[in-house]
C-alpha cells in the first residue's frame, strides 16, 4: 500500500517543481531509508514499525509535520496498530491537521478516530458502510460441509463469468493450504498474505496484474488496490471486513461480483454482516451443487 500511495503521490506532484517524496517500509534495505531521509521533504509515506524505527535512531525528525493522514485507518487503528500510532502522533506537533481515510469508521474503530480527531472534526462521506453498491452483485452460497463449499469454489473458478477472481480466507495458513489444492487441479493460483517477505508480495500482485495469476487466495490485511471478483471462502473475522471484501471488486463505477461461501457455523457472522450492512445477500444456489440441509436462518 505504501509503494501504491507513493506511485500515486509522484503522478498527482508531477508538476509540483522540486517536489520530494520518500517512503519508509519493510522489505527495503534500511540504508535505502537512510539516504531518502538524509534531506528536507515535502511528503513522507510510511508503515508504523519501519517508521518508529527510524524515529528511535534519530533519522525520522517529525518536528515540522503540519499534516498526518491515516490510509486505511480502520487498519491503522485496529488495536494491534492503535499504540503505534499514539506514539507517532505524540512526536508531531500539536497545531497540525489529522486526516484519515476508511470504507468503514463504525464500531470500535470510529471511536477510536474520535479519540484522535478534534471536537470539530468534520466527516465526509462519500458512501457509507450501508450503501447499496449497485454495482455489485452479492450472492450467497450455502454449504453442507467443507468438501461441499470446495467442490462450490472449484465451479465457481471454472465457469466462463469468472476471468480472474480474490478469494479470501481467514488464515495464512488456510491461504496457503487452498492456493496448493487450487494449483493442483490446474489453476494458475498464488497466495498472498502478511507472513510473507515484501519482495515476494510484489511478484504476486504483480503477476495478478499481469494476468499470469488467475486466482489469488488472500487474508483480509494483505489484498488492496486490486479490481477482481471476490470470493470469500473463509469468512471475515469483523462485518466491518466484509465491506472491504466486496470493495476489490467493482471498483470506479464497473461491475464487480462478490460471492460469500458459507456454513452452517457461519450463520452468526452472515447475520451480523446483513445487520451491519442493512442489507440482505441473495441466497443463490449451483446446479448440480445445490445444499442438501435445510438454510440456515440468517
Amino acid at each position: 500500500l505504501a509503494k501504491q500511495v507513493a506511485k500515486a503521490t509522484d503522478g498527482d506532484g508531477r508538476h509540483v517543481p522540486g517536489l520530494r517524496v520518500a517512503t519508509v517500509a519493510g522489505g527495503v534495505p534500511y540504508h535505502a531509508h537512510l539516504k531518502a531521509l538524509r534531506g528536507p521533504l515535502d511528503v513522507l509515506i510510511a508503515t508504523p514499525g519501519r517508521l518508529m524505527d527510524h524515529m528511535a535512531s534519530g533519522k525520522a525528525i517529525l518536528a515540522n509535520v503540519e499534516m498526518l493522514v491515516l490510509d486505511e485507518a480502520d487498519r491503522m487503528l485496529d488495536m494491534g496498530f492503535i499504540d503505534d500510532i499514539k506514539h507517532i502522533a505524540s512526536f508531531l506537533p500539536e497545531q497540525r491537521q489529522t486526516v484519515m481515510f476508511s470504507a468503514t469508521f463504525a464500531g470500535e474503530v470510529g471511536q477510536l478516530a474520535k479519540n484522535m480527531l478534534k471536537a470539530d472534526a468534520q466527516t465526509i462521506a462519500v458512501s457509507t458502510h450501508t450503501s447499496t453498491h449497485e454495482n455489485i452483485e452479492q450472492r450467497l452460497h450455502w454449504a453442507d460441509d467443507g468438501k461441499h463449499k470446495h467442490a462450490l469454489l472449484e465451479q465457481l473458478l471454472a465457469g466462463r463469468e469468472i476471468d480472474q477472481a480474490l478469494v479470501f480466507t481467514s488464515t495464512q495458513r488456510d491461504a496457503d493450504w487452498l492456493a496448493d489444492r487450487l494449483a493442483e487441479i490446474g489453476h494458475r493460483v498464488a497466495s498472498l498474505h502478511g507472513g510473507m517477505p515484501q519482495g515476494r508480495r510484489n511478484r504476486v500482485l504483480q503477476n495478478m496484474r499481469s494476468k499470469r495469476v488467475r486466482v489469488l487466495v488472500a487474508t483480509d490485511v494483505a489484498a488492496r488496490g486490486l479490481d477482481v471478483p471476490t470470493i470469500s471462502y473463509g469468512l471475515p473475522m469483523k462485518a466491518e471486513d466484509y465491506v472491504h471484501r466486496i470493495g476489490r471488486t467493482g471498483r470506479a463505477g464497473r461491475a464487480g461480483l462478490a460471492v460469500t461461501l458459507a456454513e452452517r457455523r457461519d450463520a452468526g457472522m452472515i447475520q451480523r454482516i446483513q445487520r451491519f450492512t442493512t442489507q440482505r445477500m441473495p441466497v443463490a444456489t449451483i446446479t448440480g451443487l445445490e445444499p442438501k440441509r435445510v438454510e440456515p436462518k440468517a
